[in-house]
């Protein structure tokens, strides 16, 4: 629990037998109440992310001497009946397991907005960490070769040998995802690594994570080049577009970390270049 709840407010008992990946963070002590709801304040279903909140006789009164922070951390309690009771505002995005117990997902502070999309850091790398090969995972939002903001998801696999099989394994965690999370949510570039950097705290050192290798596709185990004119032209447009050195013919466009603005210009370019009147949905298709 964070200081404002005097240290402690849930705990989990551990189960030598548990089959459980992650830690939970469990249930409430006496006296203490958790609420997860979402950005309208109210109670998210099982599975679903929000925002911790807890209210209880463990509550601070609030920050010395600055109010405005009390005001925005310590909210009024909706939920109960008693005069003056407030719920906490952790700023801990966490997700209620099927037996009622608190998983922790990250922080709400990493919610990042990309192409006008809210998106929750925490719940890509929840969603990574749920596959049966990842040992740990950490999405960050950057700047793309092409200067276009993209997420870049770096993974440690429970088993090392997998990192000899980078491209299929890449593959086979993107379409993973892509059954558990709006495309919009599924990161641009998947970096693997033996093991996530951390602070002298011990916490992941993001500032320290590597920049994706963006000298070609990462989901071809076997680059095939332009074999025409035509095809090199195209390949060129596409490298230029999504910043690459270089793109193959077997490349796919969504999973260099292509959307549908980056589209647009490719469908302008070959337009203007080859003179072939191409829509947005021909590109697609």
């Amino acid at each position: 629990g964070p200081t404002e709840t005097t240290i402690d407010a849930t705990y989990w008992q551990c189960d030598r037998n548990s089959q459980l990946r992650t830690v939970p963070i469990g249930r409430p002590i006496a006296n203490v109440q958790i609420y997860i709801l979402d950005s309208h304040g109210q109670p998210v279903p099982i599975g679903v992310p929000g925002e911790i909140h807890v209210g209880g006789a463990n509550l601070a009164r609030g920050y010395l001497n600055r109010p405005e922070l009390t005001a925005e951390r310590f909210i009024a309690h909706p939920f109960s009946d008693q005069p003056g009771a407030r719920l906490y505002k952790t700023g801990d995005l966490a997700s209620y397991l099927p037996d009622g117990e608190v998983e922790y997902l990250g922080r709400t502070d990493h919610q990042v907005k990309l192409r006008g999309f809210r998106i929750e850091l925490g719940e890509i790398e929840a969603a990574l960490r749920s596959h049966i090969e990842l040992r740990d995972a950490v999405v960050n939002l950057r700047q793309g070769a092409n200067g276009e903001q993209q997420l870049v998801a770096h993974v440690v696999a429970e088993n090392e040998g997998r990192q000899q099989q980078e491209s299929g394994h890449i593959k086979a965690l993107r379409e993973y995802l892509e059954q558990k999370l709006p495309h919009y949510m599924v990161p641009a570039a998947f970096v693997l690594m033996e093991s996530l950097p951390l602070t002298i705290q011990g916490k992941v050192d993001r500032r320290a994570l590597p920049e994706p290798n963006a000298d070609r596709s990462q989901l071809s185990s076997n680059f095939e080049a332009p074999r025409d004119e035509v095809e090199g032209k195209l390949a060129a447009i596409w490298a230029d577009v999504l910043g690459l050195k270089q793109v193959g013919v077997r490349d796919r466009f969504l999973e260099l970390g292509g959307h549908s603005l980056l589209a647009t210009r490719v469908v302008s370019r070959i337009r203007e270049l080859l003179g072939i009147d191409l829509t947005l949905a021909d590109f697609y298709n």
